[in-house]
């Protein structure tokens, strides 16, 4: 859905958060590509910078472990 910006490197936390974002929630340019889903799911660094949005739950697992790093789902 979006471009995945730099994820972290060696010396920093391999630990990212996973949590459901309502689109609603999501600036129009970014509602746009969501393909009228009503949730979708971000990844988030340690600091709270969105690194991914991804289409569901699962896909955000693959991507960060695909990226050596380490999800934990968020409430």
């Amino acid at each position: 859905m979006t471009d995945y910006p730099s994820f972290p490197a060696g010396g920093e936390s391999r630990i990212v958060y996973v949590r459901d974002v309502k689109t609603a929630d999501l600036p129009a340019e970014l509602r746009a590509q969501t393909g009228g889903q009503e949730r979708i799911y971000a990844i988030h660094a340690e600091s709270g910078e969105v690194l991914a949005l991804v289409p569901d739950r699962d896909q955000a697992f693959i991507v960060a472990r695909r990226n050596e790093l380490s999800p934990v789902s968020v409430h």
